[in-house]
């Protein structure tokens, strides 16, 4: 099921919208949600600074919550849609909670654990293995990263 759907922009549009809103509160501009039969049942967004917390993660916040809200930790079934390629932990997260699919827009050329530095969902060492799509509406999720570090370079820059 590794296939661009009107669905996957949709979703991808509703992780966005988290994104900006990560921005907004001076966090790195990343969002996820997670989808269950069609429905959207877990949302987050970058919060390590805001929570002093570095596992907060877009992608754990929204596993949070998605297990918070069906009441178990383990979601079978579930796709993960994230603007920014999955770290080390954050894949490590998804594999325990047994997510079925990861979309995710930007790649990350620095942490990226889905292809770009290493490819733990294709590491047949490991017992979980979701099916990756990368690079949904790819162009405006690395944009909104690009203007969130470029803002910050400018600043820092000034002072």
């Amino acid at each position: 099921m590794n296939s661009n759907t009107d669905a996957d922009q949709d979703f991808m549009a509703a992780a966005i919208e988290l994104a900006r809103a990560a921005g907004a509160a001076g966090e790195v501009p990343v969002g996820a949600v997670v989808v269950l039969d069609g429905e959207i049942v877990g949302r987050g967004y970058n919060q390590p600074i805001g929570r002093a917390d570095p596992t907060a993660h877009a992608e754990v916040m929204a596993l949070r919550d998605a297990a918070a809200r069906i009441g178990n930790y383990r979601l079978p079934g579930a796709s993960l849609y994230v603007t920014l390629e999955p770290c080390i932990m954050c894949a490590g997260a998804i594999m325990h909670a047994r997510v079925a699919r990861v979309v995710f827009g930007a790649r990350d050329p620095k942490t990226g654990a889905a292809g770009s530095v290493v490819d733990l969902f294709a590491e047949d060492r490991l017992n979980h293995h979701a099916d990756i799509q990368g690079g949904v509406r790819a162009e405006e999720c690395g944009a909104l990263l690009s203007s969130f570090f470029a803002a910050r370079r400018a600043k820092t820059a000034v002072v």
